[in-house]
């Protein structure tokens, strides 16, 4: 008799929670709530003006390089993925000789996969050109914007080695030591990187839809020198050969700390421009 008078009761309290929760105010907030294929909440999309942002960092960095310049971006109410690559900053424990190109194009292009990102802003800093370059291949669909920041921009068949010309750095074990870096650096800070992702030559197999993507090459240069002087001038000269948008700005190769507002300004007006013109 007890045990059906608590059953009862519980039905009874069920019932009533139940109602409350139907009279909940619709500008309650959404859940994410698996359905029944397993597939998660969908993020509403972005207002107009507003962009999904995919940053790919450059050797020996991480993510973490980006924080400020994501900060900037998500005020103004971008969304903005910025993930390691393997290897590197907080994923230096999972660096191995064997870490090669592929294995960081493969990196972002699961984030943007398994993230179920559309309409993205690729952007990829110094080697991180190699990077997006190969993600563009793999996922033009996913792709709305491509943007290189003082970055390499390979042709195909072409390493960070032989795109950029010159001696290739010399190594440790696989690894290419991070400058300026001792024992007592806090963290976080550059960490060794993996030679084999500077040496493995780029492999393109959807040019003709890659093509179709507008993009933007940013150079970096100091004020009182030409562009002609500035690192990734070759680079730059490739990207205005095929038509796409060019941009420059007066700081160091690294932006993201000495100039993330100035920066920012351009992330944020690059996509809202129209394509510059006709590409091969």
């Amino acid at each position: 008799m007890k045990t059906q008078l608590l059953r009862l009761f519980f039905s009874i309290l069920g019932g009533a929670l139940a109602g409350c929760a139907s009279v909940a105010p619709s500008s309650a907030p959404v859940r994410p709530v698996a359905s029944a294929g397993g597939r998660y909440w969908k993020a509403p999309p972005l207002p107009a003006g507003h962009y999904t942002y995919v940053i790919v960092h450059g050797a020996w960095g991480g993510g973490w390089a980006f924080r400020q310049v994501d900060s900037l971006l998500t005020a103004d109410g971008h969304k903005v993925f910025r993930p390691t690559l393997t290897g590197q900053g907080e994923k230096v424990h999972l660096a191995t000789p064997d870490t090669n190109l592929t294995t960081h194009i493969t990196d972002i292009v699961n984030v943007i996969l398994w993230e179920d990102l559309h309409d993205v802003v690729l952007v990829g800093h110094s080697y991180g050109g190699m990077v997006i370059t190969g993600v563009a291949d793999r996922v033009p669909d996913r792709i709305k914007h491509i943007i290189y920041l003082d970055a390499a921009l390979p042709v195909d068949g072409e390493s960070f080695n032989t795109a950029l010309g010159g001696p290739a750095r010399p190594s440790v074990g696989g690894f290419i030591p991070a400058s300026g870096v001792t024992a007592s650096t806090p963290i976080p800070h550059d960490v060794p990187h993996p030679a084999k992702t500077l040496s493995e030559p780029i492999s393109l197999q959807h040019q003709d839809a890659v093509n179709k993507i507008p993009t933007t090459y940013v150079l970096f240069h100091a004020a009182d020198r030409p562009l002609e002087s500035a690192q990734f001038y070759k680079f730059y000269q490739r990207a205005q050969a095929r038509g796409w948008t060019m941009l420059s700005l007066v700081t160091d190769h690294n932006a993201q700390w000495s100039h993330p507002a100035e920066l920012v300004e351009l992330l944020e007006r690059a996509p809202a421009a129209p394509p510059a013109g006709p590409r091969p």
